[in-house]
């Protein structure tokens, strides 16, 4: 009989991910959408990452209803919470991210845990670790936390703390720690599967699109699809990844001046609108005050953050792949789709 997997938000750029690897590697997939009009476009990614979509079942879930997730999960063998609002930019009402977040992760975990899954793996942020108080020259690990309550952060990160907690709580309640293992990527790029680009893809596509007349000194930890979606299917069987959090990123933060170099010296030929100019990181902390998208995230401006990439590799068995790689592969993705 072939092992289920409960993907939840298999629609978004992670978790099309995560479930074509699984179909890759011999797994049946459950995956949940918000909406079954996005079906059959899940249906064609899968099949054109090479998956085989036969083994892929659609289902509807809502983060905000109770309906639907005992019959999710019953039969699963594994479940994969994926699924999460995800904004940069600080909405009208922070609630419209953070009850989502946490009310679909509280009814994830604990439907899982209520259908005796083997695991329930959680997609976190590393944005919940690298936001912790900290001094300067602080290598990050799984032991740091943001404070949610720090009106510095954005919306997003608030959404993200609040629903990791509310992920340990259910397990603890449940008894269950070791069933539950939390994933904390950092800002996740790579090749497309859909037309949708999500938000930290959107950044290299504003700078392949030449929509930046310069190119700010925001400092993000970039990491590889590939990794967040083996790091998942890893942490479903690894004894070490239960009841444990791991960050998933390089040691270090990488610019987005670099990434703008590393697209024209490597797709020179897409690369006629990206900025030459750097802004130097005073001037964009000066932009950040009438920029809004720099105002809350400020914490990124000439941050050279580092962290600990050591329990990452451990699970996956081998080192992350190269950041200047995954950038060109994103780079090629978008011109491919028409999106730059």
């Amino acid at each position: 009989m072939t092992d289920t997997v409960l993907v939840t938000g298999v629609s978004g750029f992670i978790g099309g991910h995560v479930a074509a690897e699984l179909l890759r590697r011999g797994y049946a997939v459950r995956g949940s959408v918000r909406s079954l009009s996005r079906a059959a476009e899940v249906r064609t990614a899968m099949r054109d990452a090479g998956s085989d979509e036969t083994r892929l079942e659609i289902c509807r879930l809502d983060l905000l209803s109770d309906d639907g997730w005992a019959a999710a999960t019953a039969g699963c063998r594994f479940v994969l919470h994926i699924a999460s609002p995800f904004a940069l930019a600080k909405p009208k009402d922070p609630e419209d991210l953070v009850r989502p977040a946490v009310d679909g992760t509280t009814r994830a975990v604990g439907a899982a845990l209520d259908a005796a899954v083997e695991r329930v793996v959680v997609t976190s942020a590393l944005a919940n670790i690298q936001f912790a108080p900290a001094p300067r020259g602080h290598l990050f690990t799984a032991a740091d936390w943001a404070d949610p309550d720090d009106r510095g952060l954005n919306a997003y990160t608030v959404s993200k703390i609040r629903a990791e907690r509310a992920a340990w709580e259910v397990a603890d309640a449940h008894g269950l720690r070791d069933r539950l293992a939390v994933i904390n990527p950092g800002a996740v790029v790579g090749p497309l599967l859909t037309d949708d680009p999500g938000t930290s893809v959107s950044a290299i596509q504003q700078i392949m699109s030449g929509a930046l007349p310069m190119v700010p000194d925001l400092r993000m930890p970039f990491v590889d699809v590939h990794d967040v979606a083996d790091a998942h299917i890893e942490a479903m069987t690894s004894e070490a990844a239960g009841g444990s959090r791991t960050i998933l990123a390089p040691d270090h933060t990488v610019s987005l001046v670099e990434v703008a170099a590393v697209l024209r010296e490597r797709l020179p030929e897409a690369s006629g609108d990206v900025p030459r100019r750097a802004m130097t990181t005073w001037l964009t902390w000066l932009a950040s005050v009438v920029v809004r998208q720099l105002r809350d995230n400020r914490w990124l401006i000439g941050s050279d953050q580092r962290f600990d990439s050591g329990p990452a590799e451990t699970l996956l068995g081998r080192p992350l792949r190269a950041v200047p790689d995954a950038i060109e592969e994103t780079g090629r993705s978008l011109v491919a789709r028409g999106l730059v």
